[in-house]
């Protein structure tokens, strides 16, 4: 009886002839001799293993074997693992997805800054070094009149720098109903335990009246701070203090007073929906809060940033903290940042050329335009084999803004002959561009308000080659 296992350890390739070979293919990304020679050992190890266990054919092409597998690792290695997608969800702030889509300026800028050298920290003027904050700070007190500003790379580190620097050691009062947790796990309290403030809760889950802060106010107070609940909703038998009261009793009591407004809104939303109620930065700062902070990437539809914003001796004490450093913002982010809040110098165009803006405020009817288009070409490549529906939906805000707030949309639902709606979603999330959409109710639906214009072709190539491969 012949020993298989002993026949294809005698045909594993050489290590040298191996590196040859994969060295004259022009298919393969060039690497380094020395990180091609570990591969193939590897790959032969592993090949080797397989012999001496008998899971080899005992007429396999050993050297093909080892070869193809050396190849997928080649070609494995040099795959991008952040990847555009096509969001088809119809979720315009998706955290998972990359939050908000960058305004064109902005993306200029960052191709701008990014390919050589800036004044990132250097003075023009003075000759000297700068700070690099001031490239938006006068930008930030502009739009929303604020005596000052900082950014920091997320809302996440504008809370814990802030409240480090203000409470460190000392009590900070907020409402129980407002200890929220934010994605990712992180919940207020913890942010909190970590900045070395010492949480002091007022209140229930639903109700807490300005006479709970008055009542819990004592030696070791050091701030009141209001969290909006920004990712979801207590409605029915609710109350919660307007941040005007609690600036007011801040004022009566000696005591600062912090907002965390977490989606970083800079125009008034109910101009474009009735029903779009969400504070605005300018809003809280003008009722003399005195610390607001917020996110970049959320309904200011930046890259992700935390902006603290308030009175000028508090931005001055957060900028001094030696935490500033850990947290501070890149020369990137700082471009995009830039040209985003430009945008603001005008709100009317802002909505046109911010595109999570721009994706909240679409009216219905180009929606449905784009979607019979879409159907149109997806019929064309499909045949007979797939079938397309349109109906109408609903989109939602998401990235923990506006909680509860449905868009109208317009939806394409996709169905595939032989394919079931869970693998015709795997499918198309393992395309060259990923399309991620809904899976409901055994069926697969586009949501056509996040989806964009300049999606539309490599949307419909890419289901055309699921079709095609049926």
């Amino acid at each position: 009886m012949r020993d298989t296992g002993k026949e294809n350890l005698k045909k594993l390739p050489k290590i040298d002839e191996l590196m040859e070979k994969i060295s004259q293919r022009g298919d393969l990304p060039d690497i380094s001799r020395q990180l091609l020679k570990e591969i193939c050992r590897k790959e032969v190890e592993k090949v080797r293993a397989l012999a001496l266990r008998g899971a080899l054919k005992p007429d396999g092409n050993v050297e093909e074997i080892v070869t193809g597998k050396i190849v997928k690792v080649l070609k494995e290695m040099t795959r991008f693992r952040l990847r555009r997608v096509i969001n088809a969800t119809g979720v315009i702030l998706h955290t998972n997805l990359g939050r908000a889509p960058l305004p064109s300026r902005a993306l200029t800028k960052v191709v701008e800054i990014g390919k050589g050298y800036s004044n990132l920290e250097f003075d023009l003027e003075r000759g000297e070094r700068g700070l690099r904050y001031d490239h938006v700070r006068e930008l930030l007190r502009t739009i929303t009149g604020a005596e000052d500003g900082l950014v920091v790379n997320n809302n996440a580190a504008a809370v814990l720098i802030s409240l480090n620097t203000i409470a460190r050691g000392k009590e900070v009062i907020v409402s129980r109903g407002e200890l929220i947790e934010i994605g990712g796990e992180f919940r207020i309290p913890e942010i909190m335990e970590r900045s070395g403030a010492i949480l002091k809760e007022v209140g229930t889950t639903n109700r807490t009246h300005l006479r709970d802060y008055e009542n819990a106010i004592g030696p070791e107070t050091a701030l009141l701070l209001k969290v909006h609940p920004s990712n979801y909703r207590i409605v029915g038998f609710t109350n919660d203090v307007p941040i005007e009261e609690l600036v007011a009793l801040g004022k009566k009591a000696s005591l600062p007073v912090m907002f965390d407004l977490g989606s970083g809104c800079l125009v008034d939303m109910k101009r474009y929906c009735r029903s779009m109620d969400e504070p605005t930065i300018q809003s809280a700062l003008s009722k003399g809060t005195d610390i607001v902070t917020a996110s970049g990437d959320k309904l200011l539809g930046g890259p992700q940033a935390g902006i603290i914003l308030g009175r000028k001796d508090y931005i001055g004490q957060i900028m001094r903290n030696p935490l500033n450093r850990a947290v501070r913002i890149d020369k990137l982010t700082l471009a995009a940042l830039e040209a985003t809040l430009m945008e603001y110098l005008n709100p009317e165009t802002a909505v046109a050329h911010i595109p999570v803006l721009k994706e909240i405020c679409e009216p219905l009817a180009p929606i449905r335009r784009r979607a019979g288009r879409i159907k149109r070409q997806l019929e064309k490549v499909g045949g007979k084999k797939l079938t397309v529906n349109l109906c109408l939906g609903k989109s939602v805000v998401g990235g923990g803004s506006l909680p509860g707030q449905e868009i109208d949309t317009i939806l394409l639902t996709l169905e595939i002959t032989g394919l079931s709606a869970s693998h015709l979603s795997y499918r198309m999330r393992s395309l060259p561009i990923p399309i991620i959409a809904r899976v409901e109710e055994n069926r697969v639906f586009l949501d056509i308000r996040t989806v964009q214009a300049e999606d539309i072709a490599d949307l419909v190539k890419g289901i055309a080659s699921i079709v095609e491969s049926c």
